[in-house]
């Protein structure tokens, strides 16, 4: 047997005020009563104009008492008597619960309601009317900036350890990278992205070649046949030295150097050999399984991963930095796009109303069935308290107007009555 759960109330102020509420038209409605009872008793008896009195004053009392009656057993046993169909909120709570899960489903919980509610919020037109303003615009990225440093600062470095060394390691064994990497090449190499690749890297390679002569020539020399003369090394290295920084910068000025063009022909080669020569694939299968099966493998994607996370939260952290200075500009780019573009909106829209439609079909009877579990586990008296705290109010209306409208009909009656005789 599930254990009784206590209801706990999220404002005591507020339960205050209700409560005093309550107690106020309670006393109006008994108010009401003793005056129909204390009329009724002063004209009892007498004829004429006080006869229409004290049978209106009959009447009152009788739809007082009748009402009371009514929104006292939903609550409790009135008197304390344990009448039938009493206490109704008590005793059958557990349906209350089931009938208000079959209602919120059916009512709430509706593709068709979903949608027109998403449709009827406009939510990407209100959220691009807010971030259009530089203060929104930069207190949403503050706020993603501080939720993405903390979670970034929660990952632990055995986590990211698991998981290259039991997620990524054995998917990395299990798949086959050569056709990955001739598929990517041979992109790279159709589109000409590699070009800017190879001029950073001729302009860097020419920079160092001028800058250090001396290096080039000591990694030339202790090359050079020890039997030589120094002075003839020194003037064949010198010139080997001209020739290379020349024969390089030929190549970074001529996109169509024949050296270029080499290479481009090898990695075209080397691309279409990835994909369809098996013993090419062989080998960079060989070479992939001995890099993974290296140790320092987790190691190195550690480090990488605290060297990213590090960088990361550094500029996160750095309100006036390039990366969330970037974010802003991007956030209020987005906001004027939102604005300005109703296709984009009503896509936004969709999707919204789509990832709402999924949720409830997916997790809606889950989100139902907590108001059954919830009322369930309520203590049935408690529960009657709580309610009647809520709602207990406004049904004092209820015994008022039996007081009011029940006085009324008597006289009407007594009316008849007289007219008849």
């Amino acid at each position: 047997m599930a254990a009784t759960l206590t209801m706990i109330t999220p404002d005591s102020g507020a339960d205050e005020r209700r409560r005093r509420g309550l107690r106020r038209m309670r006393t109006v409605a008994v108010s009401l009563l003793v005056l129909a009872a204390v009329v009724y008793v002063a004209t009892l008896g007498q004829d004429g104009f006080w006869g229409f009195v004290n049978a209106g004053a009959e009447a009152s009392m009788v739809g007082a008492i009748a009402d009371w009656f009514a929104v006292t057993a939903l609550f409790k046993h009135p008197l304390g008597l344990p009448i039938p169909h009493t206490a109704l909120i008590p005793k059958r709570k557990d349906e209350l619960g089931r009938s208000l899960e079959e209602f919120v489903g059916e009512n709430f919980l509706q593709e068709e309601i979903i949608r027109d509610r998403a449709a009827a919020a406009t939510i990407s037109l209100r959220v691009g009317r807010w971030l259009a303003v530089p203060e929104h615009a930069r207190r949403a990225v503050d706020e993603v900036a501080e939720v993405a440093g903390a979670a970034l600062g929660r990952i632990r470095e055995e986590h990211v350890e698991e998981l290259v060394r039991d997620v990524l390691v054995p998917r990395f064994h299990a798949e086959p990278i050569s056709p990955l990497i001739g598929s990517l090449l041979e992109e790279t190499v159709r589109d000409d992205l590699h070009h800017g690749l190879v001029d950073l890297a001729l302009d860097e390679l020419y920079a160092w070649l001028v800058a250090n002569p001396e290096a080039v020539a000591e990694i030339l020399g202790e090359r050079a046949p020890w039997w030589a003369p120094t002075r003839v090394n020194d003037a064949v290295i010198s010139r080997l030295h001209r020739e290379l920084v020349n024969w390089v910068e030929d190549i970074r000025e001529d996109p169509r150097h024949h050296a270029r063009q080499a290479l481009d022909s090898m990695l075209a080669k080397l691309a279409d050999d990835l994909l369809h020569d098996s013993a090419t694939q062989v080998r960079t299968e060989r070479l992939k399984e001995r890099l993974l099966d290296q140790p320092q493998i987790v190691a190195s994607g550690v480090s990488l991963w605290n060297a990213l996370r590090r960088s990361l939260q550094a500029s996160l952290a750095d309100a006036d930095g390039p990366l969330r200075t970037r974010l802003v500009a991007e956030t209020a780019a987005f906001a004027e796009r939102l604005l300005a573009d109703e296709k984009l909106r009503a896509r936004i829209d969709g999707l919204a109303a789509d990832a709402a439609v999924y949720a409830v079909d997916r997790y809606g009877a889950e989100i139902t069935a907590v108001i059954t579990h919830t009322v369930d586990r309520w203590d049935g008296k408690e529960a009657a308290s709580r309610i009647e705290l809520q709602v207990g109010r406004d049904l004092q209306f209820i015994r008022i107007n039996g007081t009011i409208v029940g006085g009324l009909v008597g006289v009407l009656i007594h009316t008849v009555s007289v007219l008849l005789t």
